[in-house]
């Protein structure tokens, strides 16, 4: 039974009038429809449809090709299971012969086990795989940002992205670690006379991803209504994840999300990326998907105290609700500059999409100056580059990233930058901000320079946003983080916590208690999450994957770098291609890369493994056993 059944018997809703049903049972010859070809195995398959105003051919068949989780409905949350009135919803209607196209691809021996091939089939392009002597095939792109998956890593039955280390499973498409919210297409594959066939759905290969069957609320709920038996506060990637999850395992009970924010979740790591975007262009997803998985959506609403006594959150506006089971992912805040001059205008912690805007419109060809060499303040000064009239990086250290990257590559970084005119003032601080009736014009440091200025962005870091749990009987620790288990558990009972306010601990690290602000970091914990509310007990198990990008060029990052005392370098700094091994003692711990693909991927694989990789391993310069051999 799951974890949320023993809800308020005044909760629930009267019981539906029942729908005329139709049961089928047939011999079903195995997985076709999945994508990998295998010895079929007989199974006995009985499906339950729900016919309402007439009959309906449906397919009974799930993306990846095995039976519909659907098929046979619990209401109330049941783990895997939706309500009868959605299991209709929830079966694919039955496709056209037109709307498929099936190719010949390659032959039988064109590919060797552990290979990848993206093959062209007319109408769209699909990912050929051979592993353990059966054929797959699924989307070739990766959902997130449209990487080739071709370009990926492929290991014991997934494949994970070459750019930021997202896994999918080859036989179900299916995601199983992030970034990204969707998994991919699966295509039907075939063998005959020595020719590998692909059969693919025409839509399914132009969209190249696929959101997984949801259930929906089965409880008819005022949205007035003060309890939700799930409650999550913050709409990153932590809460948005969260609440997909419990729907894709079939819980069908009220889900509030709620956010000081006035825009639905959004990809914030775009923001300091892409300075020019809309909160529409950034939306993760649609106003009409939150509506069609019951998934309610509260803007604009702030947390000022929760008390886990009484199960209830109470909002800045008197709003007071009750809960069954809360997530607190509410993120981060910027951590405040002192200077002189706070109430001149045109300076900016960069939070919002019309921050972001303001920042490009007041730097068009005027003075930009960038507090802090922070990754979101260094993606800054790089995309104004091109915009302002000139660029200034202010900071405390004498090298950027000297503390995450190490001297050597923060020098290349560094040089860069002054390679696209960007002027750095390091181991300097701002002392005051001038302005000119009100107006930004000059940046003081403490120095005694004076900087030209007509728009200035601080980023000098950021903590926890968790003041509002004083009181509410949740632990948080000295630096304001929320420590949990590996199941994103606080002390308090049924109340979890995710994303950059927790402290969690690192498998990798020997469960050391770490907090790693990675947007791939977050959505893991959302799922874990949301897993352990239904009662499926479920540890976090990942390997922190990061990435920045400045100009045009990508550094990938994998582990936890912390505290590393050597860097070892291979590749050409110059050249910006390069790997960097960070190790502490004899162990590799981290690694990043520039224009060295899939090298990080690689390495996350093995750490993923739970293998070590020794710091004379990396000295020789022979890197051959890292490197995917095969791919086409």
């Amino acid at each position: 039974m799951s974890a949320m059944a023993g809800l308020d018997s005044q909760t629930r809703t009267p019981p539906r009038q029942p729908y005329r049903r139709l049961t089928a049972s047939w011999r079903y010859p195995g997985p076709i429809m999945g994508g990998c070809l295998s010895k079929p195995k007989p199974v006995e398959v009985k499906v339950e449809l729900t016919l309402l105003d007439k009959e309906r051919e449906t397919d009974t068949m799930s993306p990846n090709g095995k039976v519909s989780p659907f098929s046979e409905c619990r209401p109330n949350g049941a783990l895997g299971h939706c309500s009868d009135e959605d299991s209709s919803a929830a079966l694919r209607p039955f496709h056209k012969p037109r709307d498929y196209v099936e190719a010949s691809v390659c032959h039988v021996k064109d590919l060797e086990n552990g290979q990848m091939r993206e093959v062209d089939l007319g109408a769209g392009r699909a990912l050929l795989i051979k592993e353990h002597g059966e054929f797959c095939a699924i989307g070739h792109k990766c959902p997130h940002y449209g990487a080739p998956l071709v370009k990926g890593v492929l290991s014991k039955g997934h494949v994970r992205c070459p750019w930021h280390g997202a896994c999918f499973n080859i036989a179900t498409g299916d995601i199983e670690d992030f970034p990204g919210l969707d998994s991919l297409p699966t295509f039907q594959v075939r063998v005959e006379k020595d020719k590998v066939i692909i059969r693919a759905n025409k839509q399914a290969l132009q969209s190249q991803k696929r959101t997984k069957a949801m259930s929906r609320c089965s409880a008819v709920i005022n949205s007035s209504t003060g309890f939700s038996h799930v409650l999550i506060i913050g709409a990153g990637p932590a809460g948005l994840v969260c609440a997909e999850t419990l729907r894709q395992e079939g819980f069908t009970d009220r889900i509030v999300m709620c956010t000081m924010e006035k825009h639905p979740p959004y990809d914030r790591p775009k923001l300091s990326k892409s300075l020019e975007s809309t909160a529409e262009q950034l939306r993760l997803r649609s106003a009409e998907f939150f509506q069609t998985h019951s998934i309610e959506l509260l803007t604009e609403k702030e947390v000022v105290s929760v008390d886990v006594r009484t199960k209830t959150v109470i909002f800045h506006d008197g709003l007071k609700m009750e809960y069954r089971k809360l997530l607190i992912a509410t993120g981060s805040i910027p951590k405040p500059l002192n200077y002189k001059g706070k109430d001149v205008e045109n300076v900016f912690y960069l939070r919002t999409p019309e921050d972001a805007n303001s920042i490009a419109r007041l730097a068009n060809n005027k003075n930009a100056v960038i507090v802090g060499t922070s990754f979101i303040g260094m993606e800054v000064a790089a995309a104004l580059t091109d915009k302002a009239h000139s660029v200034s990086v202010i900071g405390i250290d004498a090298i950027p990233f000297r503390k995450n990257l190490g001297e050597k590559v923060g020098k290349t970084i560094m040089k860069m930058f002054e390679n696209k005119r960007v002027k750095f003032y390091m181991q300097n601080e701002v002392s005051e901000m001038r302005g000119h009736h009100g107006q930004l014009k000059e940046v003081v440091l403490k120095s005694g320079k004076v900087l030209r200025a007509d728009v200035c962005v601080i980023g000098t870091g950021s903590g926890p946003a968790t003041s509002f749990l004083r009181q509410s009987g949740i632990n948080v620790d000295s630096k304001g983080f929320i420590p949990v288990s590996k199941t994103m558990q606080t002390n308090a009972e049924g109340v979890f916590a995710g994303g950059d306010v927790v402290a969690f601990p690192l498998s990798g690290r020997s469960n050391k208690k770490v907090n790693i602000s990675h947007w791939q970091m977050a959505h893991v914990h959302g799922r874990v999450a949301a897993l352990n509310m239904m009662g499926t007990s479920t540890e976090m198990k990942t390997v922190p994957y990061f990435w920045t990008a400045m100009f045009g060029k990508s550094i990938r990052y994998a582990g936890h770098g912390e505290g590393f005392d050597d860097v070892i370098i291979q590749g050409d700094l110059d050249e910006l291609k390069f790997v960097a091994f960070y190790t502490k003692s004899e162990e590799v711990i981290a690694v990043a890369s520039m224009n060295y693909d899939p090298i990080v991927s690689r390495v996350a694989e093995v750490f993923g493994s739970g293998k070590t990789i020794r710091k004379r391993d990396v000295e020789t310069g022979d890197m051959s056993w890292l490197i995917e051999k095969g791919t086409q």
